[in-house]
């Protein structure tokens, strides 16, 4: 697969996107009804509305978003600092000091010699007291700091589009995790009424045991079986709890009850997948805006470091008071003084220290492309894979429901035969198992189907808008 960009310069494109799309399929699904709905929101999509909660709760408390939205901070900072470089400082200083000048040397013997007043000659020892305002400014001849304001900018779009990738995986994981907590309410609900089949069965064993229709044997292996299932009852509450924990640290909470729908997860109905076409689909995921605002910062430090053999512009300038006397001080235009600098400096002799500096910074942009390019095609992987994960679960979850509904019969005829002493425990036991493990997979088939169109909705970009 070909991926292509085009950039004529650091500026940041309107569209964020550029992809060549006759490299891409003709085709893809979105969630929803059209093109435009891969940027449903979650409050949308989720029709759950204590899952809605959950996540709205997330989204405002997780530490970790909560953690890279400090990072849009320090970028945001960073942008201030890169165009506060492209004026003039200026500062206001005071000071106050004093000189003594030796009387041997030109400067000394012309104050020796130098009359303020009538009679009054320039002290030995000589205070200086200065007060005013100093500025300094580098010309951005070559467009060095305009660069690297513009890359500063799409560090700061980088980081907003991180955080929208995070809180886009955050609102899959919480939604993952509330399907899992309801299909472990489903299993729980199963376990428990196949213990309560399993009582019935044990009762009816040992009253056949007391009329010596079965042996000990039988009672035994169904007591077993059993305590097999309580057993199993209790690992799943174990299970329950920790995946409410898990919601709950997502929620940046402590551990606590999770409120939840009590209809089956079975009995849920999932969104509908529609087509639409790969190129808007894919210019809705936040890593994919991430990977290119970071490849056009890359390029705009390539030109900051070439410009760094050039020559540089700077130009100073102070004016103010000085005088030896504080009641010389504002004297005018006698302690008036000021300064007007240019400089013009090149890098002549050491100039591996910059040369080291651009070959980094080419490498950078480099390994910034081929970022691109591994986080569109994982874009692209992530999508086929959904798309046939979903196709492939709904087909075993129709024949695993039709084998649930074959295995609950074969109870009833079980039960019915071993009543009338015409099926043995044995054959019983083994039906209880059956169905039991397929009603288990029934509900790890439904919850996949509910994650693999959480992960779809990841995958398209969905859950920051």
């Amino acid at each position: 697969m070909l991926f292509s960009l085009v950039y004529s310069s650091c500026k940041i494109p309107a569209t964020t996107v550029n992809i060549n799309s006759k490299t891409l399929p003709s085709t893809y699904a979105v969630v929803g009804d059209s093109v435009n709905s891969a940027k449903i929101k979650w409050t949308d999509f989720f029709a759950d509305k204590y899952l809605s909660s959950l996540i709205d709760t997330a989204i405002k408390n997780n530490l970790e978003a909560l953690i890279v939205a400090q990072e849009i901070q320090i970028a945001k900072n960073d942008l201030r600092l890169r165009k506060g470089m492209l004026f003039p400082k200026v500062n206001i200083a005071g000071g106050a000091g004093v000189d003594k000048v030796a009387r041997y040397t030109s400067t000394g013997a012309g104050d020796a010699s130098t009359e303020m007043t009538p009679g009054h000659i320039v002290p030995e020892v000589l205070p200086d007291f200065n007060v005013g305002f100093h500025a300094s400014w580098e010309a951005d001849v070559w467009g060095k700091l305009r660069n690297a304001k513009r890359a500063a900018y799409a560090r700061y779009l980088s980081s907003v589009e991180g955080r929208n990738f995070v809180i886009t995986n955050l609102v899959a994981e919480v939604a993952n995790a509330y399907y899992e907590l309801l299909s472990l309410d489903n299993q729980l609900a199963i376990i428990n009424a196949n213990i309560q089949l399993q009582e019935n069965c044990l009762q009816i064993v040992r009253i056949q045991k007391e009329a010596s229709i079965v042996t000990d044997l039988a009672v035994k292996q169904f007591e077993a079986q059993l305590y097999k299932s309580k057993s199993f009852a209790f690992e799943t509450q174990q299970k329950i709890s920790i995946t409410e924990n898990e919601i709950n640290f997502l929620l940046g909470r402590l551990p606590q009850h999770i409120n939840r729908d009590s209809i089956g997860i079975t009995e849920l109905s999932l969104p509908n997948v529609s087509l639409g076409l790969p190129a808007q689909l894919l210019n809705n995921r936040p890593d994919i805006k991430q990977a290119e605002y970071d490849l056009i910062a890359a390029k705009c430090d390539v030109k900051v470091a070439r410009m760094e053999f050039y020559p540089s512009l700077g130009i100073g300038a102070a004016i103010g008071f000085q005088a030896f006397k504080k009641s010389y001080l504002f004297t005018t235009p006698e302690s008036l003084a000021y300064s007007l600098l240019g400089d013009l400096t090149a890098p002549a002799i050491n100039r591996s220290a910059i040369k080291a500096e651009f070959k980094n910074a080419n490498a950078r942009q480099v390994q910034m492309m081929y970022q691109y390019q591994k986080v569109t095609l994982n874009a692209f992987v992530e999508v086929s894979n959904e798309l046939s994960n979903l196709k492939n679960l709904s087909e075993s979850t129709q024949l695993k429901a039709k084998e649930v509904s074959t295995l609950n019969e074969s109870i009833m005829v079980a039960n019915d035969l071993f009543k009338a002493a015409r099926a043995n425990y044995l054959e019983v036991l083994m039906t209880q198992r059956e169905a039991l493990s397929a009603k288990l997979e029934l509900v790890e088939l439904k919850k996949q189907q509910f994650s693999a169109i959480t992960n779809m909705y990841r995958a398209l970009g969905g859950g920051w808008n």
